[in-house]
């Protein structure tokens, strides 16, 4: 399984004040702000930073996985069901162009499995 990139998530109690401090102190821009908030390295698009709103996913996960291709999502959920691990929130295409399950790992942390639709 080939790993694009792993996305950490940032808590977004106040959306606007971490949009303007990630740009204000580091230099980052803004990739998406809808229905979350995805802040990138100018010189280094894949070094991203997301923020969802309050309430947004439930479970919130800490951070995601991009694995490539709709089919290496399907791949990894085939094997955590295999495995018999949690999965949290169902495989879905998202309105917004993206392909995911959540797994739970061995310590309880989140984890969004993801890949862009083609």
């Amino acid at each position: 399984m080939e790993i694009n990139r792993i996305i950490p998530y940032a808590a977004g109690d106040s959306i606007a004040a971490s949009r303007d401090f990630y740009l204000d102190v580091f230099g980052l821009q803004v990739g998406m702000q809808d229905p979350v908030l995805v802040l990138r390295s100018p010189t280094n698009p894949t070094a991203q930073l997301i923020i969802p709103p309050p309430g947004m996913e439930n479970p919130q996960p800490r951070f995601g996985i991009d694995v490539g291709d709709p089919e290496a999502v399907d791949a990894a959920h085939a094997e955590v069901t295999r495995r018999g691990l949690g999965v949290v929130y169902p495989l879905t295409d998202e309105l917004w162009g993206v392909h995911r399950f959540f797994l739970e790992d061995p310590s309880g942390t989140v984890v969004n499995v993801l890949a862009h639709l083609p």
